[in-house]
């Protein structure tokens, strides 16, 4: 994350989110102070606590996902998700009875595994509107780090194959290291033989102080690694934040600056940024996904993710679209989507659908674009009311 000392004003979008609901208009917003939450504590510091603030208004990231119309479609009901960080607190309010914790990781002293864990399956609570993406699935604890967050490839990689075993369906790594390993590679590998779709942070998260100057783009794996679907943070706007790191092999990008999660404790929240953050969103996408596609690998979850993300020059992941795609039929789902591969929506550009996506058109019954199965063979409800056509087709 980008932490920092004290607390960030955090613009919330002002509107309602929920069930049956439609989009939040971007507003005024309301501008609340939240504690910043680090993702690696220093020695002899103190456990991180649960927060005393509430964002009590919708967070932009919420708004510009569409989770009010995609909870119309999907929950992650049956879904568990591994979270190989710092730990998930089975003590956090918003994740009470849903946490299954590998070892000693059902603590977190840090606090970042939780605010993960938050940002995928947060319930809603009463008096907020910040949920998690997949409100109903389920997380399976995993450290990937010591209780002070320090991380290794082969903690990691301990991690990776302990989700794996422990029968998540979706795992999502933190860390995001400069070179490959022999451990690392191994990991990839069983989760791939599991059919356990592997969502990784594609850069590190700025340390604290931030950089002075960003360094060239290069690859960091795990999420670098073939069979792993690799993530990027954005900004409320859709762009990177000043001085992140970069690369050239992320396949989705989604929001990490200064967005909202939940601490180990109590029902407060804080305010965190990094692309470990953005993978969070995208394992949460992936559990809305494999709810309501079990019949879908997690390549074919990976490429339909991708298929439908709104159109940039790193696609940003766009939930509702992906749970309302409808595949031809439930026999024919698994070959209509390629498992290796997917080509980007490409729509015309709304500057007044808002700043983060843009491309996020409500979808009325019956107004649908039929794709071929030479393209996916899915119909996304978005695409004819725009104009839009497939090439070729």
């Amino acid at each position: 994350m980008r932490p920092a000392a004290g607390a960030l004003a955090l613009l919330l979008a002002a509107g309602v989110c929920g069930a049956g609901a439609g989009s939040a208009a971007a507003a005024d917003g309301d501008t609340v102070e939240l504690p910043v939450l680090k993702a690696e504590l220093a020695a002899g510091a103190s456990c991180t606590e649960g927060s005393d603030r509430q964002a009590t208004a919708v967070p932009w990231e919420q708004v510009g996902l569409q989770l009010g119309r995609a909870w119309q479609f999907a929950s992650g009901d049956g879904v568990t998700v591994g979270v190989v960080d710092t730990g998930v607190s089975t003590s956090a309010p918003a994740l009470k009875g849903r946490v299954t914790a590998v070892g000693e990781a059902g603590t977190d002293c840090v606090g970042h595994g939780t605010f993960v864990a938050g940002l995928i399956a947060a319930q809603l609570e009463k008096g907020v509107k910040f949920a998690g993406v997949a409100r109903q699935a389920r997380v399976l604890a995993v450290r990937g780090s010591d209780e002070r967050g320090a991380v290794t490839p082969d903690r990691v990689a301990e991690g990776i194959k302990a989700a794996v075993e422990g029968g998540a369906k979706v795992v999502t790594v933190s860390a995001a290291f400069a070179g490959d390993t022999a451990a690392l590679r191994s990991a990839v590998e069983a989760a791939e033989k599991k059919d356990v779709l592997l969502v990784a942070a594609a850069v590190p998260d700025v340390p604290t102080g931030g950089v002075a100057e960003a360094p060239p783009a290069r690859d960091f794996y795990p999420a670098a690694s073939d069979g792993v679907l690799s993530v990027l943070d954005v900004d409320k706007n859709g762009d990177r934040p000043a001085g992140s790191y970069t690369t050239g092999s992320a396949r989705l990008a989604a929001p990490g600056d200064g967005v909202v999660g939940i601490g180990p404790a109590k029902d407060g929240h804080y305010i965190g940024s990094g692309a470990s953050l953005a993978a969070g969103f995208v394992a949460g996408a992936a559990a809305l996904v494999r709810s309501v596609h079990p019949e879908l690998s997690a390549a074919q979850t990976a490429s339909l993710l991708r298929s439908t993300a709104y159109p940039a020059e790193v696609p940003r992941v766009d939930p509702y679209a992906a749970v309302t795609s409808v595949l031809p039929s439930s026999s024919a789902a698994a070959a209509a989507v390629p498992e290796h591969g997917a080509a980007s929506v490409s729509m015309p550009e709304d500057k007044a659908a808002g700043p983060f996506r843009r491309a996020l058109w409500p979808a009325a019954a019956g107004l649908a674009v039929v794709v071929t199965v030479v393209w996916l063979a899915l119909i996304i409800p978005r695409g004819r009311r725009n104009g839009w056509r497939p090439t070729g087709i």
